[in-house]
């Protein structure tokens, strides 16, 4: 009994070491577009914190299978509905693996680390943020069995089972500025 528990144990170190060793860390440099900005001191023009009123139009929930680039689909649908403005409201569902990068540095000009684990299955646990514009900034949280992780959702995270993701549409809402860094 005692040699099956520790095979048992055994195989799932190295499962577990055969996936981390999968993981993949890099670090990227995100200047501002106009790299002056990155050393600007703040504006008293912009307010500390202010506030952006709307009402959404319509719910959509999108729904992607085995198999789909969770932030590809999402992009697909956020065309063929025609979503400019919206707030993602909740997400859940299973990877495959994934692909997110976290904030890393304290100083402008910004550091995102990307973490690529395509073997790393995981559940997603929440999704929320914004489309602006047509472009979605996401943030997901997944959890493995190990661990949990969150960050900006990056493409190359295959959907396992299934995820949805409900998106509440505004079109009375400028929110051009609301993820801008310079916008300070």
């Amino acid at each position: 009994m005692k040699r099956s528990v520790l095979s048992f144990v055994c195989a799932a170190l190295l499962s577990t070491t055969a996936l981390s060793a999968q993981t993949v860390h890099w670090t990227v440099t995100n200047h501002s577009p106009n790299p002056s900005d990155d050393t600007k001191p703040n504006s008293s023009a912009v307010p500390d914190a202010y506030a952006i009123t709307g009402n959404f139009d319509r719910i959509v929930i999108i729904r992607l299978k085995n198999g789909s680039d969770l932030l590809k689909g999402m992009m697909k649908v956020v065309q063929e509905q025609k979503i400019r403005n919206g707030v993602i409201l909740a997400g859940i569902g299973s990877l495959r693996g994934y692909e997110i990068h976290q904030i890393s540095n304290r100083e402008l000009p910004t550091q995102d680390t990307f973490e690529k684990a395509p073997m790393q299955p995981s559940d997603l646990v929440s999704m929320n943020g914004y489309i602006i514009d047509g472009r979605i900034h996401a943030h997901v949280t997944l959890a493995t069995p190990d661990h949990v992780i969150g960050g900006h959702l990056e493409e190359n995270t295959q959907v396992y089972t299934y995820a949805m993701v409900t998106v509440g549409v505004m079109s009375d809402a400028d929110l051009s500025k609301i993820d801008d860094k310079g916008y300070r």
